[in-house]
C-alpha cells in the first residue's frame, strides 16, 4: 500500500486537515459533536487524498522530468496511471459521501468545489500561465470552509475570514519554493512566475507583497470578533516575523534565504491557528 499512500501526499494532508479542524472549531455553536468532527476530518482527508492522487495522475509526465518528483509513484512505475485514477476515483467518492452523509450536503458540495477548481482549473493552468498559483490558492484555502460548513451548515463571514487568511498566506509559501525548484518546474514546461521572469525580481515583490497583506488580513478575526487581544498581538508579531524573512529574500534572491521564507511559513501557519484557539472568542 506504501505507494498508493504515497499519491495521498499525507504530509500535505495533515496541514488540511488542521486547517478544517480550526474552521470545525470556529463553526461550533455551544458543545462540540465530536463524532460529526470526525466525519468531517475523514471525509476531507478522502477527498483531499483523492484530489492529490488525480494531480500526481495528471501529472505524471511533467513528474517524470522533474528531479523532485520523478520518484513518486506513477513515475517510477510502482503504479500504473488506471491504477492511480481508479485509487483517486475511489478516495474522492467515499470522501464526497463521508461529508455528505457524515456531515451535511453543504460541506460535501464545499469538499467536491475544492476538487473541481483543483484539478480542471489550477492543474491544466500551470502550464499556461504563472497565475495558476492564484487559482490554486482558491481551492487551497477551503479546508476551513469545510470545516465551519460541517460545524455550523452555512459559510459566512467568519468562514470567509479564515479563508482569507489561509488564502494570503499560500502565496510567499509557493511562490518559494517555485523560486527553489525554478529549474526543475521549466524542465516540464511549468509556467511558474520565476520560471517566466528568471531574474526573480518579480517572485521577490510577490512574496513581500503577500506577506505584508498577511499582517492586516490576519487581524480580521479579531475585527470580528472570533479572537481577542492576544491573538491580535501574537499575530502581529508573527506577521513582523514573516515579513522580515521576505524583505531579506528581496534584498538577496538566494536559494537558502527562500527557503528560509518556506520554513517561516511552515511555522507562522500552525503558530497563528494555536493562538486562534487559545483565544478564542
Amino acid at each position: 500500500m506504501k505507494p498508493y499512500i504515497d499519491l495521498t501526499k499525507p504530509r500535505i494532508t495533515w496541514l488540511i486537515l488542521m486547517s478544517t479542524g480550526i474552521g470545525y472549531v470556529f463553526g461550533t455553536q455551544g458543545g462540540a459533536n465530536w463524532l460529526l468532527l470526525l466525519h468531517t476530518l475523514l471525509g476531507t482527508a478522502l477527498i483531499a487524498s483523492g484530489t492529490a492522487t488525480f494531480n500526481q495522475w495528471y501529472e505524471h509526465r511533467a513528474d517524470a522530468l522533474m528531479n523532485r518528483t520523478k520518484g513518486r509513484p506513477i513515475p517510477s512505475g510502482l503504479v500504473t496511471p488506471k491504477q492511480a485514477f481508479a485509487w483517486g476515483l475511489l478516495l474522492s467518492v467515499a470522501g464526497f459521501a463521508e461529508l455528505w452523509l457524515g456531515a451535511n450536503p453543504l460541506t460535501a458540495l464545499a469538499g467536491l468545489f475544492t476538487l473541481v477548481t483543483y484539478l480542471f482549473l489550477y492543474t491544466p493552468m500551470k502550464q499556461q500561465h504563472w497565475h495558476a498559483t492564484t487559482i490554486g490558492a482558491v481551492p487551497g484555502a477551503m479546508p476551513p470552509v469545510i470545516g465551519y460548513a460541517a460545524a455550523s451548515g452555512v459559510i459566512n463571514w467568519e468562514a470567509a475570514a479564515l479563508f482569507a487568511v489561509l488564502f494570503v498566506w499560500q502565496f510567499p509559501h509557493f511562490y518559494a519554493i517555485a523560486w527553489m525548484y525554478r529549474d526543475d518546474y521549466a524542465k516540464a514546461s511549468i509556467k511558474m512566475l520565476p520560471v517566466v521572469e528568471p531574474d526573480g525580481d518579480s517572485t521577490a515583490r510577490q512574496i513581500l507583497f503577500f506577506s505584508l497583506l498577511l499582517i492586516p488580513v490576519s487581524f480580521v478575526p479579531t475585527w470580528l470578533h472570533m479572537t481577542g487581544t492576544l491573538y491580535l498581538v501574537g499575530a502581529a508579531i508573527l506577521g513582523v516575523y514573516f515579513l522580515r524573512a521576505a524583505v531579506r529574500v528581496v534584498r538577496n534572491r538566494t536559494i537558502p534565504l527562500a527557503r528560509g521564507v518556506l520554513l517561516t511559513s511552515v511555522i507562522y501557519l500552525p503558530v497563528l491557528y494555536g493562538l486562534m484557539l487559545l483565544d478564542r472568542q
